[in-house]
């Protein structure tokens, strides 16, 4: 089956730079060896849709007319990597802005709410470049495409998956109208505050829905679980001398229509 814009596929990769040090991957023990693993990230593959914009435009183009099970690697340049190295975000700035005094180039530091690389450190000014990490970057990604997803639920659980980092939630399809169950956990992320209209947009465009509902979903077991996170976050606050806050909210139920 030749891959077009528009599928939803389930993809496994690494990124790498051009030294061959390795920044993303979907391999679990491999981001554990290369000393980048994330306890709260997904790994296994991601369920991505061809030409929406869920990974980085080089690789996306290079997915299109490939087959299922074709396993490659592509070179990516920083145009359509993660962008060029902006010199305006590369800043001179004194060193009394620096919380920490013992600066040297490499050093990773915060100012003003912003973070930054130490470039260069001349007597009692320092240069900081402000750039992504990753910008300005030639990269290389090996991938492999391990299906294309035909089933409507799985589609949208690989989908929420990528936008919440929690597989398998509770979804029902009925009529071209989705339920979506989500746990009170995410009522008050930021990230999925603002990707909730993008995720029900692109069920409209891609996956054919005529609605979308987010249903907030509390049981005994989810508030249990809750209480527990949240006596373990109070804990690490109070060693911090800071005070949890803790906040209930009833169940809600929230619906997105496609627009006509």
């Amino acid at each position: 089956m030749v891959i077009q814009k528009g599928d939803f596929i389930k993809l496994n990769y690494t990124g790498k730079f051009e030294d061959g040090k390795v920044f993303d991957t979907t391999d679990e023990e491999l981001a554990k060896k290369e000393e980048i693993f994330n306890p709260r990230g997904l790994y296994g593959g991601d369920v991505i849709i061809v030409g929406a914009g869920h990974t980085i435009e080089g690789l996306d183009e290079d997915l299109e007319g490939k087959e299922v099970g074709y396993s490659g690697t592509v070179a990516i340049s920083p145009e359509k990597a993660f962008g060029p190295s902006n010199p305006k975000l590369v800043e001179t700035i004194s060193i009394t802005k620096l919380k920490d005094r013992n600066v040297y180039p490499g050093l990773a530091v915060e100012v003003e709410g912003r973070r930054g690389i130490v470039s260069r450190v001349i007597g009692r000014r320092v240069t900081v470049d402000f750039n992504s990490p990753l910008a300005g970057r030639t990269v290389t990604y090996e991938y492999t495409i391990e299906k294309v997803l035909e089933n409507d639920i799985e589609k949208i659980q690989g989908l929420l998956a990528l936008y919440t980092g929690i597989r398998d939630l509770e979804v029902e399809i009925e009529d071209g109208v989705a339920k979506i169950y989500t746990p009170t956990g995410l009522t008050f992320n930021q990230r999925w505050l603002m990707a909730k209209n993008r995720v029900a947009s692109e069920l409209f465009k891609f996956a054919g829905l005529k609605e979308v509902q987010f249903i907030e979903k509390v049981t005994a077991e989810s508030e249990a679980q809750e209480a527990a996170e949240s006596e373990v976050k109070a804990e690490a606050e109070t060693e911090a001398e800071s005070e949890p806050e803790i906040k209930a909210e009833p169940e809600t139920e929230e619906s997105s229509e496609p627009e006509a």
